[in-house]
């Protein structure tokens, strides 16, 4: 309940965020670049944590592969090895996704919001009271204009409310029953149709749109490969192959609103890969023609204390589940030395049992002849 209750209060704040800054310039492409440019200065800290984690890990590949090579039979002790390069190292191999995992609800949210006439509160014409709310003020300029699919929202015939699959069509809105969805702002007069223009040429501002998506996606990842010692693992190459094809499935369905906030996006991560791995480069050279000394290591991670723990607390169980068996195996060991000792006392001549009493007991004759041995002593003293 709580959790739901944050979510809404993201895209309320997303929503009011985007409206205020259209009401400052009424464009919904440069609104939505101002938003994506401010999303990306709070999560600036994380996005040069990402980067030169990256540029860590990268930098840990040849060694790596050594180990992959050396214990490729042995995937435990494979594991361990990488652990222990990534601890020594303060390299934290899940840093650099967490910048992307964070902005994954910022989309969601922002999918939510941009997406019409559901983001505005539209509901079917027979439903009652209570209404839903709406992500975007309903008494804003932004929602006016993204009822009326007028102003900053729609230029000629693109409309930044359509989606590629949707271009050159008239799009009724109706929910799946096919109800009229009404306006959330009273009267609650129905919506009009989503006209996404007509003819072929409206389509191509969504494919120019969708093909800068896919491209900058490619390069955000090539451009780090490229950095790569040793060059990309077969994993990453696949990586680099196979997401920007994922962006194209989305770009067709999602608004394109969104599609034009993931590329920024994109643009903004490229220009901060760009001076991280040139501002490395010129460390390395000024180090290598000793103008400047090496940086220390970096600074053991949290990660590196996590995984040192749990390194600690597998060895300890496994000390405990190897204690009692060791123990046991050292005393029947123990038992079966101590027998083998004892039997030549009580047999020495080693007789099988039946002559004269059981193994490891003494035969009467023997203990008669050893008392009869006591008494000649007694008499040689005396």
């Amino acid at each position: 309940m709580i959790a739901l209750t944050v979510w809404q209060d993201l895209l309320y704040g997303l929503g009011w965020l985007l409206s205020k800054i259209y009401d400052a310039v009424p464009s919904y492409a440069v609104a939505i670049l101002v938003l994506t440019v401010a999303i990306r200065l709070v999560l600036l800290p994380l996005g040069i944590r990402q980067v030169r984690s990256m540029q860590a890990t990268m930098a840990l590949q040849p060694k790596l592969k050594a180990i992959q090579q050396k214990y490729k039979g042995n995937r435990q002790k494979q594991a361990e090895e990488q652990q222990r390069l990534y601890r020594e190292a303060g390299v934290s191999p899940f840093a650099s996704c967490l910048p992307t995992l964070l902005q994954l609800p910022v989309l969601i949210a922002l999918y939510a919001v941009l997406r019409f006439p559901t983001d505005v509160g539209a509901y079917p014409e027979s439903q009652k009271p209570p209404l839903p709310n709406s992500h975007i003020p309903v008494h804003s300029r932004l929602y006016t204009d993204m009822v009326n699919q007028s102003g900053g929202v729609k230029i000629g015939g693109f409309d930044w409310l359509c989606a590629a699959g949707q271009a050159g069509q008239s799009i009724e809105l109706k929910d799946r029953h096919g109800v009229a969805l009404l306006d959330r702002q009273p009267p609650h007069n129905p919506l009009p149709a989503l006209d996404c223009g007509r003819g072929i040429p409206v389509r191509i501002p969504f494919f120019v749109l969708i093909a800068l998506m896919v491209a900058t996606t490619y390069y955000q990842q090539y451009q780090m490969q490229k950095a790569t010692p040793g060059g990309a693992t077969q994993q990453q190459k696949t990586m680099t192959r196979v997401f920007p094809l994922m962006f194209l499935v989305w770009g067709w369905l999602f608004p394109a609103g969104l599609v034009l906030y993931w590329t920024i996006s994109n643009g903004w991560q490229i220009g901060q890969q760009h001076f991280l791995i040139r501002a490395k480069a010129k460390d390395e050279q000024a180090v290598a023609s000793g103008r400047a000394k090496p940086k220390p290591m970096a600074k053991r991670s949290r990660f590196a204390e996590w995984m040192d723990r749990a390194q600690q607390a597998d060895k300890s169980r496994r000390q405990g589940q190897a204690g009692p068996r060791t123990s046991a195996a050292g005393a029947a060991g123990d038992g079966a030395k101590g027998g083998r000792a004892e039997a030549p006392q009580g047999n020495p001549s080693g007789s099988k049992a039946g002559s004269g009493g059981g193994p490891g007991k003494p035969s009467p004759q023997r203990s008669s002849g050893g008392r009869s041995g006591g008494n000649r002593k007694k008499r040689r003293k005396r």
